[in-house]
């Protein structure tokens, strides 16, 4: 019998806790018979959420947790005190090997602050950082980091390009995958200090296929399948993605419906409408994995719904699977931080 991979949950965060956390979950485990959910947070909540559903029992359980850390508070500190907190006690599961994977839409401070101090750094990884995968004509592309290093280094950047393409190789399966840096020019010289300084660092990079500069024009192109940059151009780059991306799909639909003619249109265009705007929907492809920690951590949006719970907990199936932490510890070299 295939063994089940076990997914920790912060079933209190996020702005739809607990009610779309326990359905995301529920769906999760209706899906796929190799995953068991346990469901970290106050357990009079959380089993009340279960109870409207119908769903294997086995595969999910209650842990409680008696403290929530809210969005505002300073995250280290928070991890520190809020020791029954749902974050602090689902990262210490996957510490302690109780779980292989943790899962959370709560606070992103927290979550990255937990994953360094509580579940921990593969040696020789310097920083973490946070990537998840965006939507592109061709398919998906891996932004990294999109929000956990702001003063990145050189050096940084660098293993976040070899991080990112065992990522895109074994859980994307896309072969030799091509790696870029974000940048305001296609040629060389151009890019602040930090881009200069990296160039040529990840063109001398060994087991990596580095195609140079691209600019942000080209991202939606997919004309990269790992894109490198430090989290505050990530960060920019993946909340304007997003907010460009509701805003075009909420003007077509209104578009479509402003008279009679377009409504007939609509109803002959609305199936390969709704394919195409389907494809460049965030939420279905799940959370941003926080590279390079001794276990997965997999950080959600804020406001996520049940269906990109769902994809959250079933992608850590494929890096289990996979073993991309291992992978990590056998192809980075690095000096120890």
């Amino acid at each position: 019998m295939k063994e089940m991979v076990r997914v920790a949950v912060d079933a209190m965060g996020g702005d739809h806790a607990p009610e779309e956390i326990v359905r995301g979950a529920v769906d999760a485990v209706k899906e796929r018979s190799d995953i068991m959910v346990i469901l970290v947070g106050q357990e009079e909540s959380v089993n009340s959420e279960l109870a409207k559903y119908e769903y294997p029992k086995e595969q999910i359980e209650v842990r409680n947790a008696t403290e929530i850390i809210e969005m505002a508070e300073p995250p280290v500190v928070a991890i520190r005190r809020k020791k029954d907190s749902s974050i602090v006690v689902a990262m210490n599961m996957v510490k302690h090997g109780e779980a292989d994977a943790f899962v959370s839409a709560g606070s992103t401070g927290a979550v990255l602050a937990g994953g360094q101090l509580i579940v921990g750094r593969i040696k020789g990884i310097e920083r973490p950082p946070l990537a998840p995968l965006i939507p592109t004509k061709n398919g998906v592309s891996l932004l990294v980091d999109c929000g956990a290093n702001v003063d990145a280094r050189p050096s940084h950047l660098v293993q976040f390009a070899q991080m990112g393409s065992i990522y895109m190789e074994h859980v994307v399966g896309i072969k030799n995958p091509r790696v870029a840096i974000v940048n305001i020019g296609a040629e060389e010289e151009k890019g602040n200090a930090l881009v200069k300084e990296t160039f040529p660092l990840l063109k001398e990079c060994e087991g990596i296929n580095f195609i140079g500069s691209i600019e942000a024009r080209e991202i939606p192109n997919g004309a990269a399948d790992v894109i490198v940059c430090e989290a505050f151009v990530g960060n920019v780059i993946l909340k304007l993605y997003e907010g460009l991306s509701s805003t075009l799909i909420s003007t077509i639909k209104k578009g479509l419906m402003s008279t009679v003619k377009s409504k007939i249109g609509a109803a002959l265009a609305l199936p390969a409408l709704k394919k195409t705007l389907k494809s460049f929907d965030a939420s279905a492809y799940g959370g941003a994995p926080l590279l390079g920690c001794k276990g997965l951590v997999v950080k959600t949006h804020g406001s996520a719904k049940a269906i990109e719970v769902k994809n959250s907990i079933i992608q850590c199936v494929t890096f289990s699977e996979q073993a991309i932490n291992d992978k990590i510890r056998e192809n980075i070299l690095s000096e120890e931080g």
